[in-house]
């Protein structure tokens, strides 16, 4: 809840600690989050290894990044839809595919990203 009371540093300390908790609790609850983490770990250092100009490891790291922020959007939006009710309704259906469909893309601008920079290297 907000604390108006709570300001500068301690302000940030805590909305630190926040996102921290927030990023435990989307690891433990979320398989597709893991399973971005796991491949963030192993391609970040590929991302590294394989660009060979400062913007070219930024687009390729930055691109991977994209996902899994915007996977933290999509299950904030799968919290809320489903705390509303779980019942089945148009429009929480409709919330939950359109940010499904914000993860998809995010997946295949990455995707796009690593393919525009590193296929004409190997052609």
């Amino acid at each position: 809840m907000a604390n108006g009371k709570v300001t500068g540093w301690r302000r940030i300390i805590r909305a630190f600690g926040f996102s921290m908790q927030g990023f435990k609790r989307c690891y433990q609850l979320e398989e597709a989050f893991r399973q971005e983490v796991w491949a963030l770990i192993l391609l970040v250092p590929l991302g590294l290894w394989l660009g060979e100009t400062p913007l070219e490891r930024a687009m390729l790291v930055g691109s991977l990044l994209i996902v899994p922020i915007v996977e933290l959007l999509n299950s904030a939006i799968e919290a809320n839809v489903d705390r509303v009710g779980l019942e089945r309704h148009e429009l929480s259906g409709r919330a939950k595919d359109i940010a499904s469909a914000a993860v998809f893309l995010s997946i295949a601008f990455a995707a796009a990203i690593w393919g525009l920079l590193l296929i004409p290297k190997w052609m």
